[in-house]
């Protein structure tokens, strides 16, 4: 049996930056016992992924980052470029390997948190503490209590929604013969690829040197493809739109992520918490989630090192899942045309605004600059719509 304040469910981007803030507490800050679950090595865990985020200057996991950048580049369907420095922000780009050896390399020097191999069976939380029952690999029966339970793993099924789309994509890591990337400038979002009929289509290309690179291709729509249509897709971009020729592919990516307006509930026990994506933490808007996962954690570690209540504040606020829900409305209706609607949003706003706008990071006044800037009608009948629209679950999830 094993005893804790605070049990972490899920080795994802939300358990792992959890258990780590709880192994850098300011000095005299209250101590914390913690343990992480993790499940074994098969398809209950995290395959390996890569995340994008900004923040301005250095950040806690910049030792564990594959590159960043200043410089960021969107194409128009028809291929005029619109190009911006961020600053103060950098786009800094993470892969899950790294950033796990990071955090691992941390706790094996803290004595307060201690990983545990096993895979999660039931959660029973009251009001003063929860029991996990899990299984070990060995198939060993372990039982965890803790004060407080953070469950980063993802939901069986996604709450009901007015809207639900999918971003999926996917990626491959290349390594081309001659030196032809440009490794100052992410092309953040080229329309310069078939669109569908509703929601939005683009590639996505993030140089690491002059020869590597990762490119995806990735959709905003209601279903995801098969594996041969992406490849498809990856390869039309690579050889007609970007020119690539003489590369091989070093390791490949595929992803779906829900951007939804469901309500996520954050707590579902007295006792038990969600995080991550699980807890809302995905922008409905764009799929981002690293960011918005290292405020969850941060409020939680911040309370729990100072003796408050733990309870993870909102990832986005009240007028950002507003907005985001007539934004997905709009695309999920056809009543705006996805590429247009970004790439005049990128031509008209300075990107460092719009980035931190797709951050909830603007006052009031900013949000209603960038709001100018969309289709007004169009957004304002989904305004007008959304309050009498039904929450029904995502057929097939």
């Amino acid at each position: 049996m094993v005893h804790a304040e605070v049990a972490i469910l899920g080795a994802g981007a939300a358990g792992l930056s959890l258990a780590h803030r709880l192994t850098r507490a300011a000095p005299g800050a209250r101590r914390v016992s913690a343990v992480l679950v993790d499940a074994p090595p098969g398809p209950l865990r995290p395959p390996s992924r890569t995340w994008c985020f900004w923040e301005p200057d250095a950040g806690p996991y910049d030792a564990a980052l594959t590159a960043a950048w200043q410089r960021l580049r969107v194409h128009g369907r028809a291929g005029q470029p619109i190009e911006d420095d961020i600053a103060p922000l950098r786009y800094k780009m993470l892969r899950s390997d790294d950033f796990e050896r990071l955090v691992a390399r941390d706790l094996a020097r803290c004595d307060d948190v201690r990983r545990l191999e096993a895979t999660v069976e039931a959660v029973d939380g009251g009001a003063d503490g929860a029991r996990i029952r899990a299984r070990a690999g060995d198939g060993r029966q372990v039982t965890v209590h803790a004060r407080w339970v953070f469950d980063s793993r993802p939901l069986d099924r996604l709450p009901p929604a007015r809207t639900t789309l999918l971003q999926h994509f996917r990626g491959w890591f290349v390594r081309t013969e001659r030196p032809v990337f440009d490794p100052a400038t992410v092309d953040l979002m080229d329309f310069r690829v078939p669109q569908p009929p509703r929601g939005l289509a683009f590639g996505y290309l993030l140089p690491t040197g002059r020869h590597e690179a990762l490119v995806e291709y990735t959709q905003f729509s209601d279903t995801a493809l098969s594996r041969q249509a992406y490849e498809g897709a990856l390869r039309h971009y690579t050889q007609d739109v970007l020119h690539l020729n003489g590369f091989r592919i070093t390791a490949t990516e595929t992803g779906v992520i829900p951007m939804t307006d469901a309500r996520f509930t954050r707590r579902p026990a007295p006792s038990v918490f969600r995080i991550g994506a699980a807890g809302g933490a995905t922008r409905p808007s764009t799929g981002y989630t690293f960011s918005a996962v290292q405020r969850q954690t941060r409020a939680v570690a911040d309370a729990l090192h100072t003796g408050r209540h733990p309870m993870p504040p909102p990832a986005h606020s009240a007028r950002s899942r507003a907005m985001d829900a007539v934004m997905l409305r709009a695309l999920a209706s056809g009543r705006v045309d996805g590429d247009a609607f970004f790439g005049r949003l990128f031509a008209q706003v300075p990107m460092e605004r719009l980035l931190r706008f797709l951050d909830g990071g603007t006052r009031l006044r900013e949000d209603l600059s960038v709001g100018v800037r969309t289709p007004v009608w169009p957004m304002l009948r989904c305004v007008a719509e959304l309050p009498w629209l039904t929450r029904t679950p995502p057929p097939g999830r």
